[in-house]
């Protein structure tokens, strides 16, 4: 099912989901640990979940598939059955600023919309609205990926986050 690997007219970088290449799992896990520190089990047991469907973890690697180069992981929202939540998106510290980031966010957004039939992609960022605000996402009120709140949570209030939307 679904596209990959897809390959931008004929870059040499592919972007995969990676239950398809488990093979880059250990090196995924060390791009993000590096970011977000977290037990290697933990982060390997998330890799793992990814499928088909949701949740499904993709990466930007290069034409042999022997460099890891940029992850992002798009999970479900319960109470939006359309809708996704993109989180975990980290580009390799010696690949920023050469549009990376924008190649692996453009590849989950034609994941999203032709393989999975989403219409809406949410995102929370602590520094990064400026990145995403360019590549076409604006801010919308928190959400939370785990169903519908019946209470206002004071943390929400003091929160750095910022949660943005795109439609597709």
């Amino acid at each position: 099912m679904g596209l990959p690997p897809f390959n931008v007219s004929g870059s040499p970088f592919n972007v995969v989901p990676i239950h398809h290449y488990p093979e880059l799992m250990k090196a995924t896990c060390a791009l993000i640990n590096a970011e977000w520190p977290r037990s290697e089990t933990a982060r390997m047991r998330s890799l793992e979940a990814s499928c088909d469907t949701l949740p499904c973890s993709l990466v930007l690697t290069t034409e042999g598939f022997n460099r890891v180069i940029a992850h992002c992981k798009l999970s479900p929202i319960q109470a939006k059955k359309k809708a996704c939540f993109i989180e975990s998106v980290v580009v390799d510290k010696s690949f920023r600023g050469q549009g990376f980031g924008k190649l692996i966010m453009k590849f989950a957004e034609d994941y999203c919309r032709v393989v999975l039939d989403l219409k809406v992609i949410y995102l929370s960022t602590i520094d990064q609205d400026g990145f995403y605000e360019r590549i076409g996402y604006t801010h919308c009120p928190p959400i939370s990926m785990y169903g519908p709140r019946h209470c206002e949570l004071p943390s929400l209030k003091t929160a750095t986050k910022k949660y943005m939307k795109k439609e597709l």
